[in-house]
């Protein structure tokens, strides 16, 4: 796989662990801001709406844009965006800068996956698709118990430090090492051609499998350190741990999924679909917890009875 593709990948993980850092800095944020963890939570939506928004939109918007310039471009809004975020003297500017955070990451995306396809070698397409998405896995494994460890010690807007410093080493590399010559542009490609695209029923019906399947991960995952910590009682310390073990989980499947994708992709979808409905969590409490301060069960005591 070339390196340019390799480097896309690093450009997912430095964006893809703000887009999952928050699951391990909620407690922190909420306490910070005067919140529940609740609410803080709803900095996790917005960052969904921007994805939501943002990718049909900067879709269109770089379609003729060479894929350097798109990345390198969405990639400074991005740091912009974090340098913001952790100097947010309250609730409303942080939850406005994950809104645009969103909306270039969703940007970045499209134009990752686009470039790691045009430089990708004959029949090595769906490899060059999981060695992208595979920067986003990175990212839970090393990317979000790293972002949790700092803010264990240094405050949540370190984390965001964190990722600005990060998505700057990923510009560089961008600039250096993806060519502006072979996959720049796409200019036989229309915005009305992209939009009759969209027509297509079988492709809908791939955009609620993945919106639902991500749902399914991501509704979980999001809340997963206030679960762990507040409701099954697990040391704070022991977060990173479960996260990165998360993260773990997600590489082999994409590295399996990535390989076996080019010869049997139904199937391979069916077997993951069917795994992820095996495996729901039940979370330990004990009988009769009351809520805590936070808005969530406390398993430190229970009620009489």
């Amino acid at each position: 796989m070339p390196l340019q593709v390799y480097v896309l990948g690093f450009v997912i993980f430095t964006q893809g662990t703000s887009e999952f850092m928050l699951s391990g800095l909620l407690p922190g944020m909420a306490d910070d801001l005067g919140v529940s963890i609740p609410d803080a939570g709803l900095l996790i939506s917005a960052f969904a709406i921007g994805m939501v928004v943002g990718a049909p939109l900067l879709a269109l918007t770089t379609l003729r844009w060479p894929r350097r310039t798109a990345l390198v471009a969405l990639q400074a809004v991005f740091i912009a965006a974090h340098v913001v975020g952790a100097l947010a003297p309250g609730y409303g500017v942080l939850f406005a800068t994950r809104v645009i955070s969103a909306l270039v990451y969703a940007g970045c995306w499209g134009v990752a996956l686009a470039a790691a396809v045009s430089l990708a070698p004959a029949g090595a397409t769906g490899r060059a698709v999981a060695t992208v998405a595979g920067g986003l896995t990175l990212a839970t494994i090393v990317g979000v118990p790293a972002g949790t460890l700092l803010s264990q010690h240094a405050g949540w807007r370190a984390a965001f430090w964190a990722v600005a410093v990060a998505t700057l080493v990923s510009l560089v590399w961008t600039v250096l090492a993806v060519p502006a010559g072979r996959g720049a542009h796409v200019p036989t490609v229309s915005a009305r051609a992209e939009l009759r695209g969209m027509a297509r029923p079988h492709l809908w019906l791939s955009y609620a499998i993945t919106a639902f399947t991500f749902g399914a991960v991501i509704v979980t995952f999001s809340y997963l350190t206030s679960l762990l910590t507040e409701v099954s009682g697990l040391a704070e310390g022991w977060v990173p741990a479960v996260l990165a073990l998360f993260g773990v989980g997600g590489l082999l499947g994409i590295t399996v999924g990535g390989r076996l994708a080019e010869a049997h992709p139904l199937r391979t979808l069916g077997w993951g679909l069917g795994g992820l409905v095996l495996s729901p969590g039940r979370w330990p409490s004990r009988r009769g917890a009351r809520r805590s301060r936070s808005g969530w069960p406390s398993s430190s005591a229970s009620s009489p009875g």
